[in-house]
């Protein structure tokens, strides 16, 4: 069992950047690729990124890739999001979420039910 705590989110003006943290508690936080989501209101869960146990892979959707890295440290079992030259349609909950490694093929990792643990999510609000 993994559980997942999101933080790190707020308030910002168009063009500045946040990250986002998010601490996993459990075992086996090493073997776990970890995704960040994103729910606008009224819009659907959408992947933003994934990362994979080692660090070594990353993949971005295309609306934040150049702008937000995803990155981890497993001695801490921790995964971060940082989000550069932010804009307003990037306001929403985010959220990461856990699954267990099956693959190094992580592009195939960006759907809800790919995940099986998630955490509350954070709010990240941007106003122009």
């Amino acid at each position: 069992q993994v559980q997942l705590v999101e933080s790190g989110g707020g308030l910002v003006q168009a063009g500045d950047s946040l990250r986002l943290s998010c601490v996993a508690s459990g075992r086996g936080f090493s073997r776990y690729t970890m995704g960040w989501f994103r729910q606008a209101p009224g819009k659907e869960r959408e992947f933003v990124a994934v990362i994979y146990w080692t660090g070594g892979l990353t993949y971005y959707s295309d609306s934040v890739k150049g702008r937000f890295i995803i990155s981890r440290d497993n001695a801490k079992n921790t995964v971060y999001l940082q989000m550069n030259s932010l804009k307003p349609e990037d306001t929403a909950v985010y959220y990461c979420a856990a699954r267990e490694t099956l693959s190094s093929a992580i592009y195939a990792y960006t759907g809800i039910d790919d995940y099986k643990y998630w955490g509350q999510g954070t709010q990240v609000t941007v106003s122009s």
